[in-house]
């Protein structure tokens, strides 16, 4: 007994010690979540055998017998222990030790693999603070076109992305800012990365604020530096922190999730060296735990019955690029996604596009819609799963020989991504 007392203080101020620190949180509150019910076990059978010896709780300072005031403050510290344990999501805030790169424009956030340095940017090119800036790992789905854009480089000459694309060559866009500390920490290992695969992509410097400070800082690189003023295209693909990096393949595709900070960039590079950048349906995956889109799948054969009209099969996917979108008769954003379809097939659509909506609809007449879309009412989504549906309301694109194309865009705002935006 007297040596359990011994390593118990030692244990305690461990525990203390770790719920101070971000990395070690989730540790310490599952230790202390431990402590407190072996703790609490041994009071209530103190109590049970008509005992109510003094707890030393808070050291030799103050003690007070075994009862219901100290059960209650065992439980008390039971719930916020459960709460850190069960609610932590690993990046809750600052280190006690924090050395400073953690500004209010800065964050350091764990990841698999150690550190990822990231920093929040404005439009005028300098830090601001992240409040609702959302996740660094945000993007636009893999297979859905890169936007145009028209961006002055160093030299004030405008480039567009439709000049670039005509070398047949994939991209490696890289999002920095003049102000960014940590893109200018990366700035020897981007000449590695050059050297690597300068051969095999072409890279794309896309950054913001000082013309000269951007010079300075990337214009020995040999690469283009395009300088945006109010990062329209940035933002549009959703490259809110950096530096962050994109890779687009050689028809202009998306083909990665975006990966943000140094951590995902330095993972996404090692993937790209073992791959063929010049395969058909070559694209990477972040590092938050995608399930792999079914890209390059074949639609299977299949066969059902509208609501009304006639019968479809996968032979009405073929010979033409058909957006597969699936909803729910009770989802908001469904009701504003077939809104959207609605306008868009008034205003004339996309000759070129076929549009066959799923959905698990208790409404066995389509027409309540008013879509001229063709819809399958589908129980329990059972084809709509086979399609690459995840979840309402989302969508893929299904090219002319039946082959998914696009991992599923979520949301009205990425299934319009999908073929090249929401109608205007």
């Amino acid at each position: 007994m007297q040596a359990a007392g011994h390593v118990l203080l030692p244990a305690e101020i461990a525990i203390a010690v770790s719920l101070l620190l971000v990395w070690s949180l989730r540790i310490g509150a599952v230790a202390a979540l431990v402590l407190l019910i072996v703790f609490s076990s041994a009071m209530l059978w103190q109590l049970w055998q008509g005992r109510a010896p003094d707890c030393h709780c808070f050291g030799q300072l103050h003690s007070e017998p075994v009862g219901a005031k100290s059960l209650l403050r065992n439980a008390v510290l039971i719930i916020l222990a459960a709460a850190v344990v069960f609610g932590s999501t690993g990046a809750e805030g600052a280190d006690l030790f924090d050395n400073g790169l953690g500004t209010d424009h800065a964050t350091k956030r764990p990841s698999q693999n150690g550190w990822t340095l990231l920093e929040m940017t404005s439009g005028q090119g300098g830090p601001v603070e992240r409040n609702d800036a959302g996740d660094p790992s945000d993007g636009l789905p893999i297979g859905a076109p890169l936007p145009d854009f028209a961006i002055p480089g160093l030299d004030g000459r405008v480039v567009q992305f439709e000049h670039l694309i005509a070398d047949d060559k994939p991209f490696l866009f890289l999002f920095v800012g003049a102000e960014c500390a940590p893109c200018e920490q990366l700035i020897p290992e981007m000449r590695e990365w050059l050297r690597d695969l300068g051969e095999k992509v072409r890279f794309i410097i896309v950054s913001h604020g000082d013309i000269s400070v951007n010079a300075r800082k990337f214009g020995d690189l040999g690469v283009p530096v395009l300088i945006e003023r109010s990062r329209e295209f940035a933002n549009s693909v959703h490259a809110k922190w950096t530096p962050s990096v994109l890779f687009v393949d050689k028809e202009g595709n998306i083909a990665s999730h975006l990966a943000a900070g140094d951590v995902a960039i330095r993972r996404l590079i090692e993937k790209m060296k073992l791959k063929d950048l010049n395969a058909k349906f070559v694209y990477f995956l972040g590092l938050t735990g995608q399930k792999r889109p079914d890209i390059g799948t074949e639609v299977p054969e299949f066969a059902v019955s509208r609501p009304f009209g006639h019968q479809i099969t996968k032979a009405d996917l073929v010979c033409r690029r058909t957006l597969a979108a699936f909803i729910s008769t009770t989802c908001g954003h469904c009701s504003r996604l077939v809104d959207e379809i609605r306008e868009w097939e008034n205003r004339g659509g996309d000759n070129g596009l076929g549009m066959i909506v799923f959905s698990d609809g208790s409404k066995a007449d389509g027409r309540d819609f008013e879509l001229n879309a063709r819809l399958i009412v589908d129980k329990d989504y059972k084809l709509a799963a086979k399609l690459g549906m995840r979840g309402v309301p989302s969508a893929v694109l299904i090219d002319e020989a039946g082959v998914i194309v696009t991992e599923a865009a979520i949301g009205p705002e990425n299934i319009w991504s999908l073929i090249g935006g929401r109608p205007e």
